[in-house]
């Protein structure tokens, strides 16, 4: 669900469901040549947002903690802001596009980091921030839910088959174990995904 997340974010949304949370349809922005940063960038989302992006021709900013550096170099990220120690908006200017995969009350933050024209996609777009002021802006601020898409689905496995992508594990937790899943999720700071496995 993640990668189909990021997938209907940024490359086709693939429905035309009607999205409670604004008027108008989402739609994915062209993102070869892009400068295209990634708030959240080892999460769930996160992780496969950079790698579309990168796969897209897009250059690629990740945000996330130190101990992810690693990580996300590995995926190819051009640029990394560890968040403990940089705040984004201030040192990152001219973007393209944002996809906060963080959401919530602080997503407007970002439209300081975006030139006119360019996009703020919050994947938790209840509650997010900044619409009216994007507006004022010229700045894109869209949001969407997902939805399940077969045909999407066998695009997304082919790129897996050829290595295009791949899925970080953070954790991994038997079914009867689900809350310390929960757990592990409340802490925070994952890396890629928790896994449930049944037995």
């Amino acid at each position: 669900m993640s990668l189909l997340t990021a997938w209907q974010f940024m490359i086709d949304q693939g429905h035309d469901v009607p999205n409670p949370l604004q008027p108008n349809q989402h739609q994915p922005v062209p993102l070869e040549g892009k400068r295209v940063l990634v708030n959240g960038a080892a999460g769930g989302v996160g992780h496969f947002a950079v790698q579309l992006a990168k796969w897209k021709g897009a250059y690629v900013i990740a945000v996330a903690s130190g101990k992810h550096e690693r990580f996300l170099g590995d995926l190819g990220v051009d640029k990394f802001i560890d968040y403990t120690k940089t705040i984004p908006e201030e040192v990152v200017h001219g973007l393209d596009l944002v996809i906060d995969s963080i959401g919530g009350p602080t997503t407007r933050r970002f439209l300081r980091t975006l030139k006119p024209g360019g996009a703020l996609f919050p994947v938790f777009g209840l509650g997010a921030t900044g619409r009216e002021e994007a507006e004022k802006l010229g700045i894109v601020f869209s949001t969407t839910q997902v939805r399940s898409n077969g045909r999407q689905l066998a695009e997304i496995g082919k790129l897996f088959d050829k290595g295009t992508l791949r899925t970080a594990i953070d954790s991994t937790f038997s079914l009867s174990d689900a809350q310390k899943a929960h757990q592990r999720a409340a802490r925070g700071n994952i890396q890629g995904k928790i896994v449930l496995t049944v037995h």
